[in-house]
């Protein structure tokens, strides 16, 4: 089921940057914040963070109506989620938190995801495999520290079809349940 319809105050004719997430409830969410010590450069705002699983760049409008309805018929099982490592893009300098074993689900979801993209006309931006992760700080220069941390639990039940505002702000359009 999908809740968060899109409203006439979200959607305007001049497009939408966009892209489809794992959406972290508010325990997970301050649970992911509390990693970011461990995370040189500019920390994510804690209600940005997320998992990203396709991105799709800026839309036109039109976009939404055929986007709403991948979201609409994506199976989104209920997804159990062990947050327990540290990592580094070293091009974007993205310092992040991620899985050491990323359950078949997830994946399986994600390629389900990309298949229906593909298939619907949309190319979503890849960078090489699916790599879930979630994005802690940005103009990283170094590394996370090595230092241990508690695995973060995550029972992720939400994938929302989320809009990145020019003033820094994710709203969520949509949202579908498992």
């Amino acid at each position: 089921m999908i809740t968060n319809q899109p409203s006439d105050a979200i959607i305007q004719p001049s497009g939408h940057k966009l892209f489809f997430a794992l959406w972290p409830d508010e325990d997970t969410r301050a649970a992911l914040a509390r990693l970011q010590p461990l995370a040189p450069g500019r920390a994510i705002a804690p209600a940005k963070l997320h998992l990203t699983l396709a991105f799709l760049g800026q839309q036109p409008a039109a976009a939404l109506a055929p986007l709403l309805a991948i979201l609409e018929g994506l199976a989104v099982p209920a997804l159990p989620l062990r947050v327990d490592c540290l990592g580094y893009f070293q091009r974007p300098r993205i310092a992040w938190a991620g899985l050491t074993a990323p359950p078949p689900a997830l994946l399986a979801m994600q390629a389900e995801l990309m298949a229906k993209l593909e298939a619907t006309g949309f190319s979503a931006a890849t960078h090489g495999q699916f790599k879930p992760h979630i994005t802690l700080a940005r103009e990283a220069k170094t590394a996370p520290s090595a230092a241990h941390f508690a695995p973060v639990p995550w029972q992720a039940r939400e994938v929302a079809l989320v809009e990145s505002f020019p003033s820094g702000i994710y709203a969520p359009i949509a949202v579908k349940t498992a």
